[in-house]
């Protein structure tokens, strides 16, 4: 089983182990019945998915069907103005098959003009607040990629009181000095005022650079059940951060094997051995 912790001021304790219903966008239903059932056996009680993810809501849909009071479910919602963001989340309602969903977030919201759209009035957020005083959505939160979102969810959090934010954190990410210092600065920020820190890539090993795509995923992942274990036992390390699983379902056991067996990080040699012996790119430059 994965140990849980509280989800930010939620209320909610998450298995620091969140599933990445990503992967589920382009499977079958039985595909996705399977992996659904494997989170069953590790206890796995939190599911992130996006109106964007192909047809991983749908997928979803029958096993909420008897499984809704298992787990806390996030979406997502990529719209920018009121109008957009509310068509899609009542979308994605419909396609859950749920009368509300715990957490609903700003996808990737990083580009300035976008943010400055998503949050000024008439804005996504506008959306979302209403969405939350209806009973759709319980809580807020954002998420986005890149070397600049650790910097742009500082400014996300002082324009609003979201309760999750979502962001890149791996050993490799993190060698880039200015992105580790905001990093460093959105935990220390969302730690005091109680917001729960997702963190995604944790098994990225580089981009596929020409390289034939032989995953799900949009990076070439890590394959081997050693190097993943180093890698999610490495986030796993931080206290207090959760880690959203991979977008392929053939690597989901191994990342839910080394989450259920965690107990300390390993050591910094045994990262830097894995970057030169994999020869590791960073994904976002």
């Amino acid at each position: 089983m994965i140990a849980t912790h509280p989800f930010g001021r939620t209320g909610h304790a998450s298995t620091r182990t969140i599933f990445g219903a990503a992967a589920l966008g382009r499977v079958s239903q039985d595909d996705a019945d399977r992996t659904l059932d494997l989170l069953l056996r590790y206890g796995v009680n939190h599911i992130d998915v996006a109106a964007s993810y192909g047809d991983a809501e749908l997928r979803l849909a029958p096993w909420l069907k008897t499984h809704r009071d298992r787990v806390f479910l996030a979406t997502k919602t990529g719209g920018r103005t009121y109008d957009a963001a509310k068509r899609q989340i009542h979308l994605s309602l419909e396609r859950l098959g749920v009368p509300y969903v715990d957490l609903i977030q700003l996808h990737n919201l990083a580009d300035p003009i976008e943010w400055d759209t998503a949050l000024s009035p008439g804005g996504a957020l506008d959306a979302c607040v209403e969405a939350r005083a209806a009973g759709l959505v319980r809580y807020i939160g954002v998420t986005g990629h890149g070397t600049q979102i650790a910097a742009t969810h500082l400014r996300s959090l002082e324009r609003f009181e979201f309760d999750s934010v979502l962001l890149p954190y791996s050993y490799i990410a993190m060698r880039d000095a200015h992105y580790a210092a905001m990093f460093d600065r959105v935990v220390a920020t969302c730690r005091e005022r109680n917001v729960a820190v997702q963190t995604i890539k944790a098994i990225a090993r580089s981009p596929w650079w020409g390289n034939p795509r032989t995953r799900a995923t949009w990076y070439q992942p890590f394959e081997d059940q050693h190097d993943i274990d180093l890698a999610v036992h490495w986030v796993l390390g931080r206290p207090g951060v959760f880690l959203n699983t991979v977008g392929d379902i053939a690597l989901l056991p191994k990342v839910l094997d080394a989450a259920s067996r965690f107990t300390a990080p390993p050591d910094p040699a045994l990262m830097q051995d894995q970057i030169a012996r994999l020869a590791m790119r960073p994904l976002f430059v």
